[in-house]
């Protein structure tokens, strides 16, 4: 057995684990593991007909090559936000001929049939996608068309249908705690209100987490439009409820005010995302000018993702690099790790697109006053959203 594995989207710390726990479980079995690198784009830019331009597109990956890479946060297959599902005519690779591919009214070009092409060049027996849902989308993709295909989720916001965690959350929300409370100290001396802004695209559950361990006065969060007038009276408050005279506000860059939309710039990426950001400046700029306070103004940004992998994101990392070769063992594939309800699982590859990972707001968010809201915790899983 020839294993593929790649990661794609963002990188988060516990990448690094998961590779090494695939890599060292394949070589008990005597099986080899090679390392698509950047991604969907390390198959789709491989020219299975010229060996001498493929030499940094992949990695033979052994023992001794992961031996320490657990330890580091990012992946070492590096990655890249690619669909070769639909890939830009500008973006298509020089050796294929366009006439040879689907083309979608958008004009975009379908090169999965390369993509198998180049698995079988590789003598790819499975493939190990770990990514977020547009990474696992095509691993699905390829899945349908019949080809062996695992899938591990990661996203530090956690919003992967079908699985309660993934890998990047754990480290996601440690980092931002522990951010949240250095930023206490400026806020505190010049009694400011500190506005920090979250990655946190579609879900707010990183930023809700963050702000329930953290003990924020008021989080955004993205399922919910706020009233910054509303939002303006409460922070007021909480400031001069709070002894050394500061608030706290989290906000979730897909966060908006209500009747507009979430602030995105750039063109959009492969899977139609443009970048987000700077709703947390907005909110700021607006509190200063209604409250007349002074705002402190920070996004937490790649800070959050920076770094080497907490233990929880570790050992998830870790289990769920060994469950998906134990289920290659088994003879199982089309399928992605998961957990849920405390429990390791696996759920079909196409579970990740069959539904969106929201943060449940009647359970768990106050909308009416901006701020987590954890009123019963028996019987529910770990994480609460």
């Amino acid at each position: 057995m020839r294993l593929g594995i790649l990661t794609g989207g963002g990188d988060v710390p516990g990448l690094n684990a998961c590779i090494k726990a695939v890599v060292n479980r394949a070589a008990d079995n005597g099986w080899e593991t090679v390392g698509l690198k950047r991604g969907w784009a390390g198959p789709l830019y491989y020219d299975p007909n010229n060996a001498a331009a493929n030499s940094d597109a992949t990695v033979a990956l052994d023992r001794t090559f992961v031996r320490h890479i657990d330890r580091r946060g990012g992946t070492i297959l590096h990655t890249s936000r690619t669909n070769p599902a639909k890939v830009a005519a500008g973006k298509l690779p020089d050796f294929l001929d366009a006439k040879t591919l689907t083309r979608a009214k958008d004009g975009s070009y379908d090169c999965t049939p390369h993509v198998l092409r180049v698995m079988e060049a590789l003598g790819i027996d499975a493939m190990i996608p770990v990514g977020g849902d547009d990474t696992l989308s095509f691993g699905a993709h390829l899945s349908a068309q019949g080809f062996p295909v695992v899938a591990i989720p990661k996203t530090m916001d956690n919003d992967v249908y079908g699985t309660d965690f993934c890998i990047g959350f754990g480290t996601a929300v440690s980092r931002s705690v522990e951010l949240i409370d250095a930023l206490r100290t400026p806020a505190a001396s010049h009694e400011r209100i500190a506005v920090i802004e979250l990655f946190g695209r579609n879900s707010g559950e990183t930023a809700l987490i963050s702000g329930y361990v953290s003990g924020a006065d008021r989080v955004l969060i993205s399922e919910v439009p706020f009233d910054i007038d509303r939002l303006a009276a409460m922070v007021v408050q909480d400031q001069k409820d709070n002894p050394e005279n500061y608030a706290i506000v989290l906000v979730s860059e897909g966060a908006h005010m209500i009747g507009e939309v979430p602030l995105e710039s750039g063109p959009a990426d492969a899977y139609g995302h443009r970048k987000l950001g700077g709703i947390g400046e907005v909110v700021g700029a607006s509190l200063e000018r209604i409250t007349g306070i002074g705002t402190v103004n920070q996004r937490l940004a790649y800070l959050m993702r920076a770094g080497s992998p907490n233990s929880l994101d570790r050992m998830v990392a870790s289990n769920f690099g060994i469950m998906a070769v134990q289920h290659l063992e088994e003879g199982k594939t089309g399928c992605m790790m998961a957990v849920q309800e405390g429990k390791y699982v696996s759920v079909p590859v196409d579970t990740c697109i069959s539904g969106l990972k929201r943060v449940h707001v009647d359970d768990y968010y106050d909308s009416e006053n901006y701020r987590p809201k954890i009123s019963n915790v028996m019987g529910k899983a770990m994480f609460f959203c």
